[in-house]
């Protein structure tokens, strides 16, 4: 086993599996990395709190508790996961999870549609310059369509009509909170909103020049940052079953 312990990321979508990829890729060179995507079935109704059960599912038969990661609305899941099982969890690193942790991406989409009116294909391509601004990772034709199947596929209430907000707060393990210096989705106040609820081991970094994704631009300085976070953790952490309230 790694110095690190065991690091789990938890994805919000397999459709956007190639933008972690480069991240994935860096981690894997230091440590075991775990994959868990959230996939939501044709006729089954998004809920959060069914992400949170399929993610303990998967980590209740661990030995000991892992390193959860998880970027926008897969950080979300984590985060909501951490509070609820936090025995599980020794340390949440978080990439793109504003401080309201419903204010993913699909956030924006929606409000292009209410705002400005805009058809779903302009509201989208709209979304997609916000996220990327000149720095597309593939072609826009495919991109547009792995985004419009991660926007089917979110365990959130986010609709036309209603834009769904979750619990604000911290998490009781040691948290680092990770953003990009120029995420026009979130912005710098989102980032720094988290301000209040860290603790005094907590880390709050912005990767410079960094967007929304910028962990699959910059992979390397991201990689170095978690994994000096995580070295910083001991070695053997004994976590108390902490009831949610």
């Amino acid at each position: 086993m790694s110095i690190y312990g065991d690091i789990v990321w938890a994805s919000g979508s397999p459709y956007l599996r190639c933008l972690h990829m480069p991240l994935l890729k860096k981690l894997f060179r230091h440590t075991k990395v775990s994959v868990w995507e959230y996939v939501q079935s044709l006729d089954e109704s998004a809920c959060m709190d069914t992400a949170v059960e399929l993610l303990h599912s998967y980590l209740k038969n661990r030995k000991s508790p892992v390193n959860l990661i998880g970027h926008g609305i897969g950080g979300t899941i984590a985060l909501i996961f951490a509070r609820q099982y936090p025995q599980f969890v020794k340390s949440l690193t978080l990439l793109s999870v504003a401080a309201q942790p419903a204010k993913t991406w699909h956030v924006n989409y929606y409000q292009q549609r209410q705002i400005y009116t805009q058809n779903q294909g302009e509201a989208l391509s709209n979304t997609l310059h916000h996220i990327f601004r000149d720095r597309f990772p593939c072609h826009g034709n495919n991109l547009m369509d792995k985004f419009y199947q991660d926007l089917e596929n979110i365990p959130l209430m986010h609709s036309l009509l209603q834009i769904e907000q979750l619990p604000t707060g911290g998490a009781p393990m040691p948290l680092m909170i990770c953003g990009g210096q120029i995420d026009m989705i979130l912005g710098s106040l989102e980032l720094h909103n988290w301000e209040k609820w860290l603790k005094s081991e907590d880390i709050l970094w912005k990767c410079p020049q960094g967007g929304h994704f910028f962990h699959y631009f910059y992979p390397e300085i991201v990689s170095q940052q978690i994994s000096n976070f995580l070295r910083s953790q001991p070695l053997n952490v004994i976590q108390k079953d902490i009831v949610s309230t």
